[in-house]
C-alpha cells in the first residue's frame, strides 16, 4: 500500500501494516549502506533542520548521518546559542526555519506534544525525535527493527522492558510498537516507576525481577530519567542496582538465547553491569547502527518517497 503520512509523531497513530512499511523501507537502504554505497541521491536538493532542544547524541548524530546519506543537505540548530536564549518562542524558531526554505523539521523537545503542535502549524514535514516523556517513535522503530532481525516476526515472543517506565518516552514507544507487532511485553522495576495502570496499555507490570526474566527473548534495559523526576522514586541508586541492576547472577535467569538491549546512554554499573553491556547477548551497538537505516526511511517517506520506489530513488 502506498505511505500517506506526511508527519512521523508517534508510533500510537502508526497501523501495524505502516510500521512494516518502515521497517522494509529501513531494510533496503540498510542493504544499501552494507554494499559500502555512502550515498545515495533519494533527497538530493532537500534541506533538513535538526531542532534539538535537548541534549542528545546518538539520536541527533544518527539524523544527521541519515540525512547525509540520503545526499540532503543538514543543519543542527544549537538552542544554546538560538534566539531562543532571547525569548524567542518554539513556533516563531519553527516558522522561520520553514521561511528559509527547509524542507523538513526533526524536533526534538521537552515538552510532550510539541511535534504535533508544530505539524498544525507548518507546511513542511515535522519529525519527532522525542517529546517529553511521550514518545521517541523513531526508537521504538529501530528497536523492533533489531529484534525482527534477530528473533522473526515478534507474535507471541516474550519482551521484558526494565527499569524508570513512567518517565521513558522509549518504552511507551516501543509498548505501542510491540504490542501492535503481537509481542508479550512485560514492565519490570519498582512500583514507583512501573505503576500497574500501564497494564491498560495491554501488557503485563510485574515487581518481580526474577521470575519475568525467566522465558524473556528480549530484555530492554532502561536509564533512570532524573531530568523528569521531580521527587526521588526510590531510596537510593545502590538500592535500586540492588533488586532491579542486570547482573551476571540475574543474566542467568534469561533464555540463554535472549538479547540484550538498551536505547542509551547507558548507566554503567546502575541498570547493567559492563560486562553485559559489552557481552555476546548484547546488540546495543546493532540498535545505534539500525537508528541510520530507520531514520533514513522516515525521512525518506516523510519527504513523499514510497517503499517500493526506494531502489529507483538510489540510482
Amino acid at each position: 500500500m502506498p505511505w500517506h503520512r506526511k508527519h512521523l509523531l508517534t508510533i500510537e497513530e502508526l497501523s501495524l501494516a505502516e510500521i512494516g512499511q518502515i521497517h522494509a523501507t529501513a531494510a533496503a537502504f540498510k542493504a544499501i549502506l552494507q554494499r559500502n554505497e555512502k550515498k545515495v541521491p533519494a533527497l538530493r536538493g532537500k534541506t533538513i533542520v535538526n531542532l534539538f532542544h535537548e541534549p542528545s547524541t546518538r539520536t541527533r548524530l544518527a539524523f544527521e548521518m541519515a540525512a547525509k546519506r540520503l545526499s540532503a543537505d543538514v543543519i543542527s540548530f544549537d538552542a544554546a546559542s538560538s534566539s531562543t536564549q532571547k525569548g524567542e518562542t518554539l513556533r516563531d524558531t519553527a516558522q522561520n526555519i520553514q521561511a528559509l526554505n527547509a524542507d523538513m523539521i526533526v524536533l526534538r523537545h521537552g515538552a510532550s506534544g510539541s511535534p504535533l503542535y508544530l505539524s498544525r502549524l507548518l507546511d513542511i514535514p515535522v519529525v519527532n525525535a522525542g517529546d517529553g516523556a511521550h514518545e521517541h517513535p523513531t526508537q521504538g522503530l529501530l528497536d523492533t527493527f533489531t529484534m525482527v532481525e534477530h528473533l522473526g516476526s515478534l507474535r507471541g515472543r516474550k519482551v521484558v522492558i526494565l527499569g524508570d517506565v513512567l518517565f521513558s518516552r522509549v518504552a511507551r514507544s516501543n509498548i505501542h510498537a510491540l504490542t501492535k507487532m503481537g509481542a508479550a511485553v512485560t514492565l519490570v522495576g519498582p512500583s514507583t516507576l512501573v505503576p500497574a495502570w500501564f497494564e491498560d496499555f495491554g501488557v503485563t507490570v510485574s515487581h518481580d525481577l526474577k521470575s519475568a526474566l525467566a522465558d524473556a527473548e528480549v530484555v530492554m534495559l532502561l536509564r533512570i530519567q532524573h531530568e523528569r523526576q521531580v521527587s526521588s522514586h526510590f531510596p537510593s541508586l545502590g538500592e535500586y542496582t540492588s533488586v532491579f541492576g542486570l547482573n551476571r547472577t540475574r543474566a542467568a535467569w534469561l533464555n540463554p538465547r535472549a538479547i540484550i538491549m538498551h536505547p542509551g546512554p547507558i548507566n554503567r554499573g546502575v541498570e547493567i553491569d559492563s560486562e553485559l553491556a559489552d557481552g555476546p547477548r548484547s546488540v546495543i551497538l546493532e540498535q545505534v547502527s539500525n537508528g541510520i537505516a530507520i531514520r533514513m526511511a522516515v525521512l525518506y517517506l516523510c519527504a513523499g518517497g514510497q517503499p517500493e520506489s526506494v531502489v529507483s530513488a538510489t540510482e
